[in-house]
């Protein structure tokens, strides 16, 4: 078979040739000596042979499947680049790629195989290409998407090669400083490397321990990221060897570290155990730094034979199959599964490769569920991201956590060890201020679909009301199949798509009327202000679960929010302006904010309070505060206000002098009567030598 492969691929390729002007037939040759080197099976190195030739020559699918089989016709189709694919950018592009990437992945990880391969092949050939804007590019989505990709199956050889090759790209003066930083400290210190493998090898023999001692230096790339991370002067770089030691069985494992730790002083936050935790990739090993011989700060890795294969090859260490299919279980196995869900949520292809670069980039934390089972998550993850990686309906129905036993805030950040216990409620929803802390791409990507799902349907519905006035207002009567025949013309899918635009303030509502209407007049001398004393838009009652928003004139389920110039209350006179992006903006009717929406007298709402006089909703106002500078006056100002049952839910001081200090305080009141009584009695306070309503 791979000889027929061979010669068909030959043939298929022609006289193709590549940039440096050898036969193109020398590249997927050359792929499939790297998935040989990897000791992958037989149909991964024909699909490397074959990987181009659909994309590049006259062959076909359907023929590679009638001479190959369908399992190689499957490979070759996941591998095939889609570059067809009219997209509208470069970087769209590489985002749609790799999504369509994952997507093969999912059936059989042997696609990625042969795709890693081939990134390795054109890396190494990557000089050839003349244009370097197109040489960059290349290098950093290799060093962005491929490189962390080939980490993640525990390819830690093919890793490295990717890294140092883009790394010799995109930051060449960098790289080569620490060539030749490295050649030097190669020179200087050869001896002293060699001397320590022999006293490491002593202490373990004299310690009872069997092993081998080996030096393995550091890339240029591992080196370059330590430095960033360590904000290191180059000068500073002293070590550039990792010391690894490789013993017969586990128990030897710690043995060794015994006698290591017993011998030398251990440097404080460098031991890591991924023996009794693994990464996500299976990779298995002990990591300690020590202060070793010569007085020197050296790393050691302490692993079995099988361990240090699987961190060299990773998953092409373990290559097994049941019934002719690559084994997708394990743990090693899960990301690939969470880069799925992310792909099921995301938006696009943008999106997507955003999320897809946090899942990949981070370091890890490993965290237990109550009953004990291990998960892996990016360091700085809080309770929210954790009940996200058990499940996507525990993490949209979550509501408070315990870490260790003890009730903790959500954006709590969870270190290695934390027991994780997710408390949940079928009441709740995914709440947007939790996209501020999360740091999965999974747990991203599920808040924002919430959150897309749940706007879409308040512009939807806000959209509808302003067509409904607009409609009432020339006496006409709505309906939505009066919008069916313009739609195109605004670009717009559905119905709702159009209205959703209107209700985010995208589309005016009179724009589209005149759409529908032709000949309609325009209106005369627009009006500033649409005075509160008109008819007002009557509240829907019914459909729609409790609408909390104490607001006439607005539909249950509409996007609205308080305007932060004017903090309007219940009493205020006020009126509401669609903006865009955010629904209803409500403002008071003498907020000097609203003489800039003067021109578009279409974004302006005829609102007003509709308050229960037994709610207890609380609403912000805000206080500016002059209080003498003297002991005891800041306690005097949160006092009044607590005892006349106001909230401070923020206090900011915005100028100091030797006599007075300025303060803004936003207070939680029921109303402005609430607001009123509160001036009064800060007033009366002797300490407090002014108070009013903040405006702007």
């Amino acid at each position: 078979m791979l000889n027929r492969a061979y010669v068909f691929s030959m043939k298929a390729h022609g006289s193709q040739s590549r940039a440096s002007g050898d036969p193109y037939f020398s590249h997927p040759l050359g792929v499939a000596e790297i998935l040989t080197r990897l000791k992958l099976d037989a149909a991964s190195i024909v699909t490397g042979l074959l990987h181009d030739t659909v994309e590049d020559t006259e062959a076909t699918l359907h023929e590679i499947e009638g001479l190959f089989g369908k399992e190689i016709g499957q490979l070759v189709d996941g591998v095939t680049k889609l570059s067809r694919l009219e997209l509208q950018s470069d970087h769209t592009k590489h985002a749609e790629n790799f999504r369509k990437l994952v997507l093969a992945m999912s059936n059989d990880i042997r696609v990625l195989l042969v795709k890693l391969a081939d990134r390795l092949h054109n890396m190494q050939t990557l000089n050839f290409i003349k244009d370097p804007e197109k040489r960059r590019r290349i290098a950093l989505e290799t060093l962005e998407i491929y490189a962390p990709l080939a980490e993640r199956m525990g390819m830690h050889e093919i890793k490295d090669e990717l890294e140092n090759l883009s790394f010799a790209e995109v930051y060449p003066e960098a790289y080569a400083s620490i060539v030749q930083r490295r050649a030097f400290l190669r020179e200087q210190g050869t001896g002293h490397a060699d001397q320590i493998i022999q006293e490491l090898g002593k202490v373990l023999a004299d310690g009872g321990v069997e092993c081998a001692v080996s030096g393995r230096e550091k890339t240029p790339y591992s080196i370059w990221r330590k430095m960033q991370k360590k904000r290191m002067e180059f000068e500073q770089l002293s070590d550039i060897m990792a010391f690894r030691i490789i013993v017969p069985d586990i128990t030897a494992c710690y043995q060794a570290l015994g006698v290591i730790h017993g011998r030398y002083s251990m440097i404080p936050g460098r031991f890591k155990d991924y023996i009794s935790t693994p990464k996500p990739n299976n990779y298995r090993s002990i990591h300690t730094g020590v202060i070793g011989p010569f007085r020197s700060r050296i790393e050691i890795q302490i692993r079995t034979r099988d361990m240090h294969e699987i961190a060299e090859l990773g998953v092409a260490a373990h290559w097994q199959y049941k019934q002719g299919r690559p084994q997708l279980e394990g743990r090693q196995y899960r990301w690939l599964r969470e880069l799925l869900d992310i792909l099921e949520h995301a938006a696009g292809p943008e999106e997507f490769l955003e999320n897809t670069k946090l899942e990949m980039f981070q370091d890890q934390v490993f965290c237990f569920t109550p009953k004990g089972d291990l998960i892996a998550l990016p360091r700085g993850a809080t309770p929210v991201d954790f009940a996200y990686a058990v499940h996507t309906e525990v993490g949209n129905t979550c509501v408070g956590a315990k870490i260790n036993g003890r009730i903790v805030p959500l954006r709590s950040e969870l270190h290695n060890g934390d027991q994780v216990e997710v408390v949940t409620s079928r009441a709740q929803t995914p709440s947007p201020t939790w996209e501020r802390f999360v740091v999965t791409g999974k747990a991203r990507a599920c808040i924002r679909r919430y959150i897309r799902t749940q706007q879409r349907t308040q512009y939807v519905e806000l959209g509808r009301a302003m067509m409904q006035k607009e409609f009432q207002h020339e006496g006409y009567e709505y309906a939505d199949k009066a919008l069916d025949g313009v739609r195109k013309k605004f670009k717009a899918e559905e119905t709702e798509d159009l209205l959703a635009q209107i209700g985010e303030g995208m589309l005016g509502a009179r724009e589209v009327l005149n759409a529908v209407f032709p000949g309609i007049r325009q209106p005369t001398a627009p009006e500033k202000v649409v005075p509160i004393g008109r008819q007002r838009a009557k509240s829907a009652k019914g459909g729609g679960k409790g609408n909390a928003i104490p607001i006439r004139g607005l539909i249950p389920g509409m996007a609205m929010h308080f305007a932060g110039c004017c903090h309007p209350l219940p009493g205020d006179r006020i009126v509401g302006i669609v903006t865009t992006g955010k629904g209803v903006t409500i403002h008071t009717i003498d907020c000097e904010t609203l003489e800039s929406f003067a021109d578009t007298p279409e974004r302006w709402l005829d609102v007003a309070w509709d308050q229960d006089p037994n709610g207890v909703e609380q609403h912000v106002g805000r206080l500016a505060v002059v209080i003498t500078n003297q002991p005891g006056s800041l306690g005097s100002l949160t006092t009044v206000i607590g005892k006349n049952a106001g909230n401070i839910s923020n206090l900011k001081i915005t100028n100091r002098s030797i006599d007075f200090f300025e303060v803004l305080v936003d207070v939680e009141v029921k109303d402005v009567r609430h607001l009123t009584n509160i001036i009064a009695a800060l007033r009366a306070t002797p300490a407090i030598s002014s108070v009013d309503r903040a405006r702007g």
